[in-house]
């Protein structure tokens, strides 16, 4: 018996037949192993131990620990390869179960911002301050240290990590050859940085008293802001003033010019909610110099009405 099969359908048919083809011949998602993993942000775990007294190989083990060799969720839909959580984090956020459920964790536009906010994270929280005592080559030391100060709950995470460290010898990349040869690629690696990560554009402005600055905008970190106007993350924190664990908010002023040391007005008054720093920010003159012609520590409380210097010392 002779079936007459329209032409029509049957090209739809091949069409869609063809097409079921396709998709079970596409490769499965890389899995990246964990020598690929080291050989890919290596580099990186080194340029974080220059600019923030970290050792690579801690840095490298948390990343492999914490990323599953870069293969976990929050690395590849979140660039998060250190399980950061959000605190105060004011940027994009992704969530997962953890020890809660559908808790929030922070966004990253590229894995490199996350290893710059990894060092950021350690190197602003009191609870980490001393592990910068310690010699850049004792990851035994960082690595119970971090465990310590609560990095992470499994009792036996620092273990984890010295174990790692050791039967890769991440160990090596704590030496001074590895630090010598990073050196002259830093500015490199800091252009790399600065292309990959894709930041809200600001509008530059002058200050009345003649500086430069922006103001935050939701979604800004110091480093996005940083690597926007290709600066130094130190140059943010010092231009500004900025102390270890101070949060970016929307509407801040951040200046990309040193303070001056004066203004053209002789002094502000205190309104509610002035602090020495906004008064600081608000005139562009120096913290420390408002401080010491007014006789005061930079974290005194103010009196509302009162007269605070901006020119000249007090008498």
């Amino acid at each position: 018996m002779q079936v007459n099969i329209p032409l029509k359908s049957l090209l739809l048919f091949i069409a869609l037949f063809s097409i079921c083809l396709n998709a079970f011949a596409q490769p499965a998602e890389r899995f990246m192993t964990r020598e690929q993993y080291i050989d890919k942000y290596s580099e990186e775990a080194i340029n974080q131990m220059v600019d923030y007294k970290i050792p690579a190989s801690i840095t490298l083990a948390q990343g492999i620990l914490e990323s599953s060799n870069g293969n976990s969720e929050l690395a590849k839909y979140g660039n998060n390869h250190f399980g950061i959580k959000c605190h105060n984090w004011e940027g994009q956020e992704i969530y997962q179960d953890d020890d809660k459920k559908n808790e929030c964790f922070r966004k990253y536009s590229s894995a490199l911002e996350s290893f710059e906010d990894h060092s950021i994270f350690l190197s602003t929280r009191s609870r980490y301050a001393s592990l910068f005592q310690l010699d850049l080559k004792d990851y035994k030391g960082w690595a119970k240290g971090l465990k310590k100060a609560g990095y992470a709950t499994n009792p036996k995470y620092a273990y984890i990590l010295i174990a790692l460290i050791e039967k890769h010898q991440l160990n090596k990349f704590d030496e001074s050859t590895f630090l010598a040869k990073s050196k002259p690629t830093k500015k490199s690696s800091q252009k790399t940085r600065a292309a990959i990560h894709q930041p809200v554009m600001h509008e530059v402005k002058i200050h009345t008293n003649n500086i430069r600055f922006i103001l935050a905008k939701k979604g800004d970190t110091f480093y996005s802001i940083s690597r926007e106007f290709d600066m130094g993350l130190w140059q943010i924190f010092k231009y500004n003033e900025l102390q270890k664990g101070d949060i970016l908010k929307v509407g801040d002023i951040i200046f990309l010019q040193p303070k001056r040391n004066r203004c053209k007005y002789a002094y502000h008054i205190v309104q509610n909610g002035d602090d020495l720093s906004s008064i600081s920010q608000f005139y562009g003159v120096k913290l420390k110099k408002i401080s010491k012609r007014n006789n005061l520590s930079v974290d005194s409380k103010l009196i509302v009405g009162s007269k605070i210097y901006l020119k000249k010392s007090i008498k």
